[in-house]
């Protein structure tokens, strides 16, 4: 297949082929005699399965990992698992800090109103100040 029919296939478009090849989650297909690169269905696979592990939050760090796990011989599903539930513990993670920030600036906004002028904006001097009991 070339590149544009994998693109189809595979849901994305040329250019993040290109790209996960750079980063090297995917390796570089031979190419034709007249230059075009030669790709098989298991490259619409493994994108599909790189932005699957998107979708779910796995940094491309993250998936060149489970790239590297998921050949090894060695690896079991238990490791797997494992990998998983620390994604989900990184993710409460970052709900937690996205709640507090959503707290804080919702706060804030409370603390606006349409009578104050912009030298007496809360939002403003509070980003301006850094005070990181706002942000509590």
């Amino acid at each position: 297949m070339k590149i544009g029919d994998v693109a189809k296939r595979a849901g994305v478009n040329v250019q993040t082929i290109r790209f996960y090849e750079r980063k090297g989650l995917m390796e570089a297909p031979p190419r034709t005699a007249s230059g075009y690169r030669q790709y098989t269905g298991e490259a619409v696979r493994r994108i599909r399965f790189i932005k699957h592990a998107q979708e779910l939050g796995f940094s491309l760090r993250e998936i060149h990992e489970l790239l590297s796990l998921r050949v090894d011989p060695h690896t079991t599903c238990a490791d797997i698992q494992q990998y998983a539930l620390e994604k989900v513990e990184d993710i409460e993670r970052r709900i937690a800090s996205l709640t507090r920030m959503k707290r804080a600036l919702s706060t804030l906004a409370e603390r606006c109103g349409t009578d104050r002028t912009l030298g007496d904006c809360p939002i403003l001097d509070a980003l301006e100040e850094q005070d990181p009991k706002v942000a509590g």
